[in-house]
């Protein structure tokens, strides 16, 4: 008995001491950090005296009601970034990203993280963002939207070596971090697009007009082969049945029909291949010439339509623009431009009545004014007029007589010539004596008046000279005078006249 009394004691010994153990005794899991604290302890890597022991992938004793064991989780950690931030131009963007972290596996790094997370490890999200969101926003602050978009990488791994130190003192390491996506509210990544997209567009359409073109350029060359086979089989088929009917013809006919047909069959012939060579110039020069030059033309109009439309969206919105400046220009002046109108309204009509009353004396005035001026300037040239032929009549007259006079006494017509114009001889007779400035006189005044008497009978020897040459015009002259003073064209004598006519025959 005494026996199994002690077997029994050491079976509850035993039991006691396994549940004592299994009480005691904590193992790690491996994406788990067992922190026990309450006791003094040493640890590898961290500072002594912490007050708390961390092991991880073991186990080890805890002792129940002097230590007390918690867990601090070592899995992944995933952080989601939205952070609105400015760039160096000034333009505002949103930046989206994800960072995934975890507590680092050395002993400093779960000791800094038990010291800050032990109780709100929910709370490391929110925390690593707000970590990173500063430092996005000062990194984003020095760059421009060109380098945020082209070099994504430069971004990550500035943002990523910023937050490194800071994580590092709250035990944290980064295991990834990707920028997803970065918008912009503004337009303007979609605006640094626009020229690229209109490029790439019209490169585009000119590849498909250049396409269009080469398809149309082959089909049309195929057209023409095809229609040129078709010609070559009908001439070929016509040739065959010309040949036929020769034969035929040959076989029906003989002699010289048999001649006759032979020489139309080679003007046919002949004919055929002019016009054979003709349509193969034909085609060449739709090859050559017109299909290239349509299609150059399809592509300059094409271009041209592009660039058209470009400017016509531009004018358009150009002009909604000045159409609505304008509108609001105008109504501004059409208030102001009444209210001036119905201020001076009334002085200008004031003004036009006067100005309409003076006008209207002023205008009558200078029409009478005018009215006389044309009729004294009428009266005067009909003056004037009536004047000059009354002249001309006179001065005709005057011929006349004077050639009546000579036809009938020639001498009396020298004669008064002559004394019309004696003072103009005598004093070309005196001239003679102008330029003598010492005259030497032997007989005194008697001298002097013989003198003074030559001088003056220079005017009848001049009339003895002229009698003289008249006679013999009259010896000379075979027919006489008629009664009305005329003689034929031939025997008419010129006769030199002083007067202001001139010269008169």
């Amino acid at each position: 008995m005494f026996v199994g009394v002690v077997a029994g004691a050491v079976v509850v010994a035993l039991v006691v001491l396994v549940v004592l153990f299994k009480m005691m005794w904590r193992v790690a899991e491996p994406n788990e950090a067992l922190v026990i604290s309450g006791s003094k302890h040493k640890t590898a890597g961290v500072d002594d005296g912490m007050g708390f022991r961390i092991v991880t992938g073991r186990g080890t004793l805890v002792t129940p009601g002097l230590q007390v064991v918690r867990r601090l989780s070592l899995d992944l950690n995933e952080a989601d970034l939205d952070v609105e931030c400015v760039t160096s131009q000034g333009i505002p963007v949103r930046v989206k990203g994800v960072v995934i972290f975890k507590v680092g596996d050395d002993q400093a790094s779960i000791a800094n993280a038990a010291r800050r997370f032990l109780d709100q490890q929910k709370m490391m999200g929110s925390r690593v963002h707000n970590v990173f969101a500063g430092h996005l926003r000062s990194i984003v602050g020095g760059l421009t939207v060109e380098n945020m978009i082209r070099d994504r990488e430069r971004l990550t791994g500035e943002t990523r070596a910023a937050s490194g130190s800071e994580m590092e003192k709250l035990g944290l390491i980064i295991d990834s971090l990707q920028i997803q996506e970065i918008l912009d509210p503004t337009g303007y990544i979609k605006n640094l697009a626009a020229p690229h997209a209109a490029a790439v567009q019209r490169d585009a359409r000119i590849a498909q007009a250049e396409a269009d073109r080469a398809a149309t350029q082959a089909e049309q060359e195929a057209n023409a082969r095809k229609a040129e086979s078709t010609r070559n089989s009908e001439i070929l088929q016509a040739g065959y049945r010309a040949e036929m009917e020769k034969a035929t013809a040959q076989s029906q006919q003989a002699g010289p029909l048999a001649e006759a047909a032979a020489r139309q069959e080679v003007v046919v012939q002949e004919t055929r291949v002019a016009e054979l060579e003709a349509q193969r110039r034909e085609q060449q020069l739709q090859i050559d010439v017109r299909k290239p030059a349509d299609a150059a033309a399809y592509q300059t109009r094409t271009v041209a339509e592009a660039e058209r439309d470009a400017r016509i969206s531009a004018a358009q919105a150009q002009a909604q623009e000045t159409e609505l400046r304008a509108a609001a220009e105008a109504t501004r002046v059409k208030t102001a431009a009444l209210a001036d109108a119905e201020a001076t309204k009334a002085h200008a009509l004031a003004q036009a009545d006067a100005t309409r009353a003076s006008g209207e004396a002023e205008a009558a005035a200078a029409k009478a004014r005018g009215l006389a001026q044309a009729a004294a300037v009428q009266a005067q040239g009909l003056a004037q007029a009536e004047a000059a032929k009354a002249l001309g009549l006179a001065e005709a007259e005057a011929i006349k007589a004077r050639a009546a006079a000579l036809a009938e006494n020639q001498e009396a017509v020298v004669a008064q010539q002559l004394a019309e114009n004696w003072p103009e001889i005598v004093r070309a007779g005196a001239s003679a004596f102008g330029n003598v400035e010492h005259m030497v006189l032997l007989n005194g005044a008697e001298g002097m008046g013989e003198m003074f008497a030559k001088a003056l009978t220079m005017g009848g020897t001049g009339l003895g000279l002229a009698r003289q040459l008249l006679g013999q015009m009259k010896e000379q002259s075979p027919a006489a005078p008629s009664l009305n003073g005329s003689t034929p064209k031939s025997e008419q004598i010129p006769v030199q006249s002083d007067g202001p006519e001139g010269r008169t025959g």
